[in-house]
């Protein structure tokens, strides 16, 4: 059961004699229930709706610590099937500015189109016909998202023993009703005199940034079917716009039945070690990759990646593959989130970050802040993240090795991905290491038309830097010579 201080009893029988006599509920349980009433979800087992906006793709921003950038969403879709706790998203957006990062394509050459799913404790996403892929890293969101919509919101307070405090906003009384779902997020959900959600404000961790405030605002409900949904949602984190949506169409109750596909329930965090040279691996078996580098009493690893799960796997591959020498550097590729959210977990195994100087201190106050709600290997660690500038400002390069293998890091000038954007050469074994400014085509397919710029970008840096590559070892894709990359930007 819910239970009121008697203040708040109090509080609430002044309130009810307003029009609509709200707040006169015995208790803060048939107060929620009183909201599904008026709302309609009582009897609501699945809800979607279909919108266009904007938003901005998360984590990607061109410069460390600034906005993320802008996109349109010409479609925008969510399913959500309370009763199976499973969400389903479709969208198709495009840029709305040239910088930044995300699977977006470039300024002008299209939208991305995707499908992301949810059921229970797992996500994934689809990005074809057939093509299912695990989502570990973002299932924390999804789950949010999911109970944090205008009916979720009430369903998850109710089984997660709300409490429940009045406030007032511009003269206006709301009610606020708090919980936790345990492990996933912590949420207050304010109900005005008409019991509808107005706004949810949440905090949800993070695999970069720790504890995050979240805020979500809902307005000008209208009726779908006997079910009262908003026109409009706006998303904000911080003072940032990340979503900001007008509704369509609403079906209720609609067969949805999100299923997990068998590849998807039995997939694993799997690194598989390719030996590219020696005392070289290329770590594959995922959708971000890493490289391992053995020096003659230590480790570095390239890349650490996504969230703890994924680095966690990745950390204990390389102690395999160097005999159990110690990790002590950690290159960071940039401060994508995709890119740096194992970054955490390195810090736990003691190793030192490696970062641009430009995102320097973007991580070193990340990586500050806590995350409580959902205790990561930092936390739990209780040590301090060791951050690192590769270089000074105003310099371009700076080296990690020795006489014996010298690693080099450099930074890749004038993409539009990302400024303090990094890529990683051995000229000993002639192998440059780099992330996203040049993905490989699957074989035998053929270059886009115009070439893609972040490819010609890296192409016109290596002509800069005047190397002479055997191999590329990108971070996302599969090792391939030089030639390839030239085949792919036209060149002969």
């Amino acid at each position: 059961m819910i239970k009121m201080s008697r203040a708040v009893l109090i509080g609430a029988g002044l309130l009810a004699g307003s029009a609509s006599g709200v707040y006169a509920a015995e208790d803060a349980s048939a107060l929620l229930r009183k909201a599904e009433l008026a709302m309609g979800g009582a009897g609501l087992s699945t809800l979607r709706f279909n919108a266009s906006g904007t938003g901005t793709t998360f984590g990607q921003a061109f410069k460390p610590g600034f906005s993320w950038p802008m996109l349109g969403y010409s479609a925008f879709s969510r399913t959500y099937e309370y009763g199976n706790a499973a969400m389903r998203e479709e969208f198709a957006r495009s840029r709305a500015e040239p910088t930044g990062g995300g699977a977006v394509p470039l300024m002008g050459q299209g939208a991305q189109r995707a499908t992301f799913f949810l059921r229970g404790d797992t996500a994934w996403n689809q990005t074809g016909p057939t093509a299912f892929g695990p989502a570990w890293v973002a299932a924390n969101g999804r789950i949010h998202d999911l109970w944090t919509s205008p009916h979720g919101v009430l369903k998850a307070a109710l089984r997660n023993q709300a409490t429940v405090t009045f406030t007032t906003e511009k003269g206006r009384s709301l009610a606020a009703v708090s919980f936790t779902e345990p492990g996933r997020f912590k949420a207050t959900a304010y109900i005005n005199a008409d019991y509808l959600v107005e706004r949810v404000d949440s905090v949800q961790p993070h695999p970069v940034l720790g504890d995050v405030p979240l805020s979500t605002r809902y307005s000008d409900y209208r009726e779908h079917a006997g079910v009262k949904f908003p026109d409009r949602m706006i998303q904000t984190h911080g003072s940032t716009v990340v979503l900001d949506v007008v509704t369509g169409g609403v079906q209720v109750n609609a067969p949805a039945a999100v299923e997990v596909p068998e590849s998807i329930r039995t997939a694993t965090e799997r690194v598989a070690a390719e030996k590219v040279a020696d005392g070289v691996w290329f770590l594959a078996g995922g959708s971000h990759n890493s490289v391992a580098i053995e020096m003659k009493d230590h480790m570095i690893l390239v890349e650490a990646p996504l969230f703890d799960g994924r680095t966690n796997a990745v950390i204990e591959e390389v102690r395999k593959l160097g005999g159990g020498k110690p990790l002590r550097y950690v290159v960071n590729s940039h401060h994508h989130f995709d890119h740096a959210g194992g970054l955490r977990a390195a810090a736990a195994a003691g190793a030192t970050l490696v970062v641009a100087h430009e995102s320097k201190a973007m991580f070193e106050k990340a990586f500050a802040n806590p995350n409580r709600i959902r205790p990561d290997a930092l936390a739990t660690s209780k040590k301090k993240a060791k951050v690192m500038a590769f270089n000074a400002a105003g310099k371009t390069s700076g080296s990690l090795g020795d006489a014996s293998r010298p690693v080099e890091v450099h930074a890749i000038q004038g993409s539009v991905h990302a400024t303090g954007f990094n890529m990683v050469w051995l000229p000993r074994e002639r192998l440059l290491i780099q992330a996203d400014a040049y993905t490989p085509l699957p074989p035998n397919a053929p270059p886009p038309t115009p070439p893609n710029g972040n490819n010609v970008n890296l192409a016109e840096n290596i002509d800069r830097l005047g190397w002479s590559v055997d191999r590329l070892l990108p971070l996302h894709g599969r090792v391939v010579p030089l030639a390839e990359l030239h085949r792919t930007i036209g060149r002969k």
